[in-house]
């Protein structure tokens, strides 16, 4: 892990922090990180309490980094959300046809890495590297076998538009060890969407 952060699941006595992260500015009509695992028909004004219902639930629908330093000012604030869940609890993803479907046998086992944000000020600092560490081991620790991920293809020399990067990059997943599957239908920016797995079975990183 990144020095200086530490992880959390996002549970409901940390649903300010949840808020912080995905609603700053207030505005309640936001994604809420639900665009895989919103129920039909839920309305807009309804995500902020369905996520908050999730919170509640385990395991989390999401992690929390927060600031371990000592000494500064900021300590303790938090910086970073990424989103997850395995397909049991990700409708859309199921019925999608724009990335590859797995069998219904396989969904509980089968976990998606959602999303990221790193608040400004902290972004370029290993705080989404850390997260998606933090990703696989509490995916493993909840039964997951294989967690997946839908990342962007940067262009060469170019940086990522913050806009298409909530869904990280290849270079991201694969510095975590994950493996470039193969080229999706979708796109994030314009860029293209690649899936990137890791495979838990008899990981010679996994606790034992």
């Amino acid at each position: 892990m990144t020095s200086g952060l530490r992880i959390e699941p996002a549970t409901d006595d940390r649903f300010d922090d949840v808020t912080t992260m995905l609603d700053p500015r207030g505005r309640g009509q936001v994604c809420w990180c639900l665009h895989w695992r919103q129920p039909p028909g839920l309305p807009v004004d309804g995500r902020r309490d369905h996520l908050r219902d999730l919170c509640g639930r385990d395991p989390a629908p999401g992690l929390l980094a927060y600031l371990d330093e000592p000494g500064r000012p900021d300590d303790g604030a938090v910086v970073g959300w990424v989103g997850l869940a395995p397909r049991s609890a990700a409708s859309s993803l199921q019925r999608t046809r724009v990335l590859p479907r797995v069998e219904p046998a396989a969904w509980p086992t089968t976990w998606a890495v959602m999303c990221f944000v790193v608040r400004p000020g902290h972004r370029r600092r290993g705080i989404a590297r850390a997260l998606l560490a933090a990703a696989v081991d509490h995916a493993r620790d909840h039964g997951a076998r294989v967690v997946e991920g839908f990342p962007v293809e940067p262009e060469p020399g170019r940086r990522v538009p913050v806009s298409a990067a909530f869904v990280g990059t290849v270079g991201l997943f694969e510095s975590v060890g994950f493996d470039r599957v193969g080229e999706t239908a979708a796109t994030s920016g314009r860029l293209p969407r690649w899936v990137l797995r890791r495979e838990l079975p008899g990981d010679p990183t996994a606790a034992g």
